[in-house]
């Protein structure tokens, strides 16, 4: 992992627990670090914001994320470009979740993993040990909480992946094996 991801890493640990979380969270976190009210941060305010959380940056590190995320040539983070750096592995996580949830509820079910998935290849099928629903409910379980009931939700599924995204070490590398896995 390098600098720059190993700091985005640390700041978004400093948002959870702060309870900047959700896309407001995040916001309402920008508009404070954004002193000159510039609607962007340049290096500087990024700098001095992440150290009252302390998250100590020199000069060169702070610009080393700005020139990373900085996806209009600005110099500066605004909101989007500081949002997509906080939230690269969620927005990946919730499209994986948004084409397994083919009914548009919030919740995968067999119902939905049938519209993706078939199950009729596995072996317990082919030997008729095993249904093709049953086959996608043991893979739905995977996902699922303690509670098995058949039914993931978009948490659930977040929960899952935080301990796969913990084992990868930059933003770059879970994107792309999320985008491979789920062949988004």
């Amino acid at each position: 992992m390098d600098a720059v991801d190993a700091t985005m890493e640390k700041l978004r640990a400093q948002c959870l627990s702060r309870g900047a979380s959700g896309i407001q969270g995040l916001a309402r976190f920008f508009r404070q670090l954004d002193r000159d009210g510039s609607r962007s941060l340049d290096a500087d305010e990024f700098r001095q914001g992440l150290a009252k959380l302390g998250l100590v940056l020199d000069q060169a590190e702070a610009e080393g994320v700005c020139r990373k995320w900085d996806r209009n040539g600005s110099g500066t983070l605004d909101l989007e470009e500081f949002l997509r750096a906080l939230r690269a592995r969620e927005a990946v996580i919730a499209a994986a979740f948004a084409k397994l949830d083919r009914s548009g509820d919030g919740v995968v079910t067999v119902d939905d993993l049938r519209g993706v998935y078939s199950g009729r290849a596995h072996p317990k099928v082919r030997s008729g040990e095993w249904t093709e629903d049953e086959v996608l409910r043991r893979f739905l379980d995977n996902f699922d909480s303690s509670e098995k009931d058949g039914q993931v939700t978009l948490a659930e599924f977040q929960d899952y992946y935080s301990g796969v995204s913990a084992s990868m070490n930059t933003d770059e590398e879970f994107v792309a094996m999320m985008t491979s896995a789920w062949q988004l």
